[in-house]
């Protein structure tokens, strides 16, 4: 009886599995204010992640003050701001509800599971580690594991790789039109949670698959992978 589930399921972190949005604001708003700009909202945070600690504290700087001297800022501010989400990586993160139980049930129906972020690689695997989440991952590649980073499918493509797992057979899971892009360029089937973090409404991103909550995965996985492989989506192996 043909599969009824993708082979390789591959995860963005912040925003998909992980709200790490009031850390990530924590350390944004210590570099900011040791650069003498005001703090920016906490809930302003989950539009401006996606893209990397550098393009984070960039977006910070643009909502608080003066452009000109952007890049010298950001070049004094972004060593604190790592040394502070370091520290205090996972004093207010958790889990999405519903992420772990998705997570242990891939697991148990033989689904590989990988990480795929633009968070650097040590961060994703500090945080991992933090909420004791590393050993879930057949794979965690992040945004200096390559000479490439989302949005260049590359790093979705390696990713997988690495995970033991193949494009033609795997399902990409994430928040953003970073997240769409990736997937798409790399012809690899994008669920879009729309819990996570956006720049843009989530109903303009492009997605095979738009899921509220993790509970709604399950049917999602398995109506592309019949939608992509003509398999029977009610098939139990």
């Amino acid at each position: 009886m043909p599969p009824r589930l993708p082979m390789t399921v591959a995860f963005d972190l912040d925003g998909t599995l992980v709200d790490t949005a009031p850390d990530l604001a924590a350390a944004l708003n210590h570099a900011l204010a040791a650069l003498g700009r005001p703090p920016v909202p906490a809930e302003s945070v989950r539009a401006m992640v996606g893209q990397g600690a550098r393009r984070l504290l960039e977006r910070g700087l643009s909502a608080t003050g003066p452009q000109e001297a952007i890049p010298e800022l950001v070049a004094q501010g972004l060593p604190l701001f790592l040394a502070h989400y370091r520290a205090n990586i996972a004093a207010m993160s958790r889990p999405f509800p519903g992420a772990a139980a998705v997570l242990d049930w891939l697991a148990g129906e033989g689904v590989r599971l990988a990480v795929c972020t633009n968070k650097p690689e040590a961060l994703a695997l500090a945080l991992l580690d933090a909420i004791g989440w590393r050993a879930r991952f057949a794979a965690v590649l992040g945004a200096d594991s390559r000479p490439w980073r989302k949005p260049d499918p590359r790093h979705l493509i390696d990713t997988l790789a690495a995970a033991g797992g193949a494009t033609a057979a795997s399902v990409y899971v994430g928040d953003s039109a970073t997240d769409s892009e990736t997937a798409r360029a790399a012809r690899v089937p994008f669920v879009l949670v729309t819990h996570g973090y956006s720049e843009i409404p989530h109903a303009e991103i492009a997605a095979d698959a738009r899921i509220d909550g993790f509970a709604a995965l399950e049917g999602a996985l398995a109506a592309l992978h019949a939608r992509f492989t003509g398999e029977d989506a009610t098939a139990r192996p």
